[in-house]
């Protein structure tokens, strides 16, 4: 019994990337491929650089000939290669080697990462336009949606921050596309990028005015003053 657990041991075990088992069929390979695949990286990671279709096939449910086929098929779709290597005592060997296949991996891993963050940002702008419908209480205008694709696009604001400022426009009782473009202009002059720095420099502005504002004057309107950007 003991010595059957240390043989299983003594097999060791091969590390593969999850994000291999997740995006195989985007590469276009079939669960078979992927079987022949596993067990090419089993033989390398025991040292076994170039195993035969017959040492292959004896591990699957494939006859020989169709192992080679599919040796064959797999080394012109670019996904494995034999290379060429020479031992210490300058003995010419081949070997396989799956390189071709992490970097279709790592291929496939930044589409994803490209079309995760374009559908994120796709959202982003969506829900961009809802905010302001809601604040407008009704449709943009074909003027209002080019300003806000202009904002974005040609100004690089982030919706993050063009959602501040449209906050900043209901607070200030000033909502309108021009005085948002204003703050915004501001923002943009000031090196405002984050929202936690708009938070700020709209604090530290009510906190100078607050200062300035007359104890009479002051308990006449709002206790909390705003900035009317149009005026700079």
């Amino acid at each position: 019994m003991k010595s059957n657990i240390l043989s299983w041991l003594q097999e060791g075990n091969i590390i593969v990337p999850a994000l291999l088992f997740s995006e195989y069929r985007k590469l276009n390979l079939n669960e078979i491929e992927l079987v022949l695949l596993l067990n090419i990286l089993t033989f390398l990671e025991k040292g076994h650089e170039f195993p035969t279709p017959e040492e292959l096939s004896a591990r699957m449910t494939i006859s020989v000939s169709d192992c080679n086929e599919m040796l064959r098929r797999l080394i012109q779709r670019g996904f494995i290669e034999i290379t060429d290597e020479y031992s210490n005592e300058g003995i010419r060997f081949e070997k396989y080697s799956v390189k071709p296949l992490w970097e279709k991996l790592v291929d496939q891993f930044l589409i994803n990462n490209k079309t995760n963050k374009e559908m994120d940002k796709k959202a982003e702008e969506t829900d961009l336009y809802t905010c302001f419908e809601k604040e407008f209480g009704r449709p943009l205008s074909p003027f209002e949606c080019e300003s806000l694709g202009m904002w974005m696009d040609d100004d690089h604001h982030d919706p993050i921050i063009i959602k501040a400022a449209l906050r900043e426009a209901v607070m200030s009782g000033k909502l309108n596309f021009r005085y948002i473009d204003r703050i915004l202009f501001e923002w943009k002059k000031s090196g405002i990028r984050t929202i936690e720095q708009a938070k700020s420099h709209g604090q530290k502005f009510r906190q100078k005015q607050t200062q300035k504002m007359n104890p009479k004057v002051e308990s006449q309107k709002s206790s909390v003053p705003f900035y009317n950007w149009l005026e700079q």
